[in-house]
């Protein structure tokens, strides 16, 4: 099968339509004909070396993605051809150790997602005799692709997929990070270090939670706007006015906790988290960084005698096959809002365009749907 895709050659700057042929799925393998796919800042990262080495180019962009599978391989039961699925970034194949331990967002099937490659090593993408891997195995800046079974998970049929596409990652990797990994709880101050397609959503996790403060710190006008519409009580454009405000607030104790939302982290915002939380309080580490550079670097004293917690936080801490369809079956319920995230559409031509609004601060999300 032919696809055309937006693909990354090694030093790229831009994506690159192209067209490739798709292999048919094999054992425990789905092919999926994408709706939707959001245009998230990791996949940026993959032209900025922010991931160092980690990533196999030539690489098909997009890992949020959404669409209605059209074949399914052999030993394939939990989707068949015609359902509509949303595709987690995180596999989760049930049966590995932290999978059966009740942490599948840490599944040993997403070992290689910056490599693009099967679980088995093998390709799915190919062109003029060379391999192409997908983003987190998935590629979804792509009109077809063949992707693990375990990435699949399938929603309600009659949810809009160009909405539902945000809960394969930037709405569970925020919701969650507020709620399950930053456990806030009613009546707790939450500080939410960037306010972008994740953490405009540990903001409406936080305020779902019952934080009775939730304070978000971003330099982007638009996105402080949005988070005051979406369940921010305050937005600052400075983190040392957050931190006076939280003060504040709090009468000195410090906020419960401070969630790390920013595009690329660094020593900086890990600093400025960490003395603004209190005694007790948690921070949760979400944003990328280069794996090479150390960027947490703080006084152990403080966290003896304060009992602070650092923590990181994948995919939120969330159950794919669970938590993305509980998302979206709050959101139409009315109680989460999904609508208000997509800032702005565009065909799969664009996509480099979609990107440059990105950084110039234009989106909460942007979203490509595929035509």
């Amino acid at each position: 099968m032919k696809t055309r895709a937006a693909v990354l050659e090694e030093g790229s700057k831009e994506f690159e339509i192209v067209e490739l042929d798709v292999d048919e799925p094999r054992v425990g393998e789905v092919q999926i004909k994408f709706t939707a796919s959001g245009l998230c800042h990791s996949d940026l990262h993959l032209t900025d070396g922010v991931y160092g080495d980690s990533p196999r180019y030539p690489i098909v962009g997009g890992h949020e993605g959404a669409g209605i599978i059209e074949a399914v391989g052999p030993g394939v039961t939990h989707v068949e051809p015609g359902d509509h699925v949303v595709c987690s970034f995180m596999p989760s194949c049930g049966v590995c150790r932290y999978c059966a331990s009740g942490h599948s967002n840490l599944c040993d099937l997403g070992a290689n997602i910056l490599k693009g490659h099967m679980p088995d090593g093998t390709f799915r993408y190919h062109r003029d005799g060379r391999d192409l891997g997908g983003m987190c195995m998935l590629g979804t800046f792509s009109e077809r692709a063949t992707i693990p079974a375990r990435s699949a998970v399938k929603v309600d049929p009659w949810l809009p997929l160009e909405v539902a596409v945000l809960a394969g990652c930037g709405v569970p990797t925020g919701w969650g990070s507020a709620v399950n990994a930053g456990g806030v709880k009613v009546g707790d101050t939450a500080v939410i270090y960037g306010s972008g397609g994740v953490g405009i959503n540990s903001v409406q996790g936080a305020a779902y939670a019952g934080a009775k403060y939730v304070v978000v710190v971003d330099p982007v006008e638009f996105k402080r706007e949005t988070a005051l519409k979406l369940g921010a009580s305050h937005a600052f454009a400075d983190a040392d006015e957050a931190a006076a405000k939280v003060n504040e607030l709090t009468w000195g104790e410090g906020a419960d906790q401070a969630i790390l939302t920013v595009g690329v982290m660094d020593e900086i915002v890990v600093r400025q988290a960490f003395d603004i939380v209190g005694k007790g309080g948690t921070i949760v580490v979400v944003g990328q960084a280069n794996p090479e550079k150390l960027t947490i670097q703080l006084p152990s004293a403080m966290f003896t005698r304060n009992e602070k917690v650092i923590r990181g936080a994948q995919f939120g801490s969330c159950n794919p096959q669970y938590d993305i369809v509980k998302l979206l079956r709050l959101w139409n319920a009315g109680r989460l809002k999904l609508d208000e995230l997509v800032t702005k559409t565009y065909a799969l031509d664009q996509v480099n365009e979609g990107y440059q609004d990105l950084k110039d601060g234009k989106l909460i999300r942007g979203v490509i749907v595929h035509q």
